[in-house]
């Protein structure tokens, strides 16, 4: 386990004794959306001076309208507020706000105050959402993770009105900067506007975390009316499209999807959307004759590789998914998403063998998704390696705050490996993690 892998795990298991299983949240993962946010966040978090490369923008899957920093290496974004937006500008700026809350330093002065609030925040399991990824459920076809007590993220992530203020003239730098309209954040607050006359079991979670004010809209108005619209950038709008699109194709019924696909920003997305909505139908023959059609219109593309390679695997077409997941994998050699998609094939496919080195290779690039420790553990075990199953196991568990479970496959793991081995180490951390954890209960 690498030293930033130790520090989250040892802030999971701090506070996995105050989380609730009964009140999860779950991120959804898929590599073509998150790419598309890195594309549109990349010019913000420029402007903002932060390192657009080392912050991460990721979905929460919840209907509800929200947008959070929990570090200063994520953003969340609830999958209801993406589908909410209408705008490249719109989305942006939720981006924007969220990034001047880091550059700022309110996340670090919180986390400074952090030991006062011990008994009452589950940031444990909070940070176990970004800790990695569960199965695709059949409703979504993206991969989830499990997540924290929603009492206890409200009362972390709850800013003041200084707070929210600074922000708004933050992040309306920010996106003057980057050529972003600033109607944009205008349009953003109006969605919300009037929700704090609500009662709050009726308000949306943005609106109790980022509390509002008529004087933060007026001042958005002005500085907004300040500066003359900017035009629309054509690379936002095509990657706002597709990342929406994707996420719209796998949330919303099929027959939604198909009914508005012909109405797509371009036609690639308009196919990639109908290769989802089809896939949902368990339509696979409709569902790579759609795809196809998105890949010839972008024959290098990874991520709609990726797809038709999620198609055929799910379809139960081993050995083609096998290939297209390796066209894609050269594509995109980097992209730990695909690398884990490519090592699953394999292992359905009955190769083992290869499938270890692909999720070895997503393990090294993520080593915080689950769903890979999960199929690398089933790897190790197929390949006759079970210590290493056991401490890969050992890891995915206490990932996931089952330290008792964890705890278990550690020991295991330490009786059969060399002692002060690099293996025998990661066994070392989890097990004097999770009794670290035991004994604060």
């Amino acid at each position: 386990m690498t030293r930033l892998s130790l520090l989250l795990l040892s802030a999971l298991l701090a506070f996995a004794p105050a989380v609730s299983a009964r009140t999860q949240t779950t991120l959804l993962r898929d590599a073509d959306i998150e790419y598309s946010l890195r594309q549109l966040a990349k010019p913000i978090l420029t402007a903002a001076g932060l390192n657009a490369s080392r912050i991460r923008i990721l979905l929460v899957d919840d209907s509800s309208l929200n947008a959070f920093i929990v570090d200063n290496s994520h953003i969340f974004i609830h999958s209801g507020l993406m589908m909410k937006l209408d705008t490249p500008a719109q989305l942006q700026a939720v981006i924007a706000h969220e990034a001047a809350h880091i550059a700022n330093g309110h996340i670090s002065r919180r986390l400074g105050n952090l030991s006062a609030a011990r008994n009452a925040a589950a940031l444990g399991t909070l940070l176990g959402v970004m800790a990695g990824a569960a199965a695709r459920d059949g409703r979504a076809g993206l991969a989830i993770a499990a997540g924290s007590s929603n009492s206890a993220m409200r009362l972390f992530l709850s800013h003041t009105r200084a707070e929210e203020a600074s922000a708004d003239i933050s992040s309306a730098r920010y996106l003057r900067r980057a050529g972003v309209d600033l109607n944009g954040a205008v349009e953003v607050m109006r969605i919300f506007r009037g929700q704090e006359l609500l009662r709050e079991n009726r308000q949306d979670p943005y609106v109790r975390t980022h509390p509002l004010s008529r004087d933060r809209l007026r001042a958005l108005e002005g500085l907004a009316a300040s500066q003359p619209a900017a035009k629309p950038d054509p690379a936002a709008q095509y990657w706002f499209a597709r990342a929406r699109g994707k996420l719209t194709g796998f949330q919303r019924a099929p027959n939604w999807t198909l009914r508005r696909a012909g109405n797509a920003y371009s036609q690639d997305i308009g196919f990639m959307r109908q290769a989802a909505a089809y896939h949902r139908q368990s339509n696979r023959q409709k569902a790579v004759a759609s795809i196809d059609r998105a890949i010839a219109l972008r024959p290098r593309d990874p991520f709609y590789l990726e797809l038709k390679g999620q198609i055929l695997l799910e379809s139960r077409q081993f050995d083609a998914a096998v290939q297209v997941y390796r066209q894609a994998a050269s594509l995109a050699p980097r992209e730990p998403l695909i690398l884990g998609g490519l090592g699953r094939a394999y292992l359905a496919a009955g190769n083992p063998r290869e499938a270890l080195k692909a999720l070895e290779a997503a393990r090294g690039r993520d080593f915080s998704d689950a769903r890979v420790l999960r199929d690398l553990s089933v790897a190790y075990a197929r390949t006759g390696q079970n210590a290493m199953a056991s401490v890969v196991t050992a890891e995915r568990y206490a990932l996931q705050g089952r330290l008792k479970d964890a705890e278990v496959h550690a020991r295991r793991a330490l009786g059969q490996l060399p002692r002060g081995s690099g293996p025998w180490q990661r066994a070392q951390d989890v097990l004097g993690a999770a009794e670290r954890a035991a004994r604060r209960r």
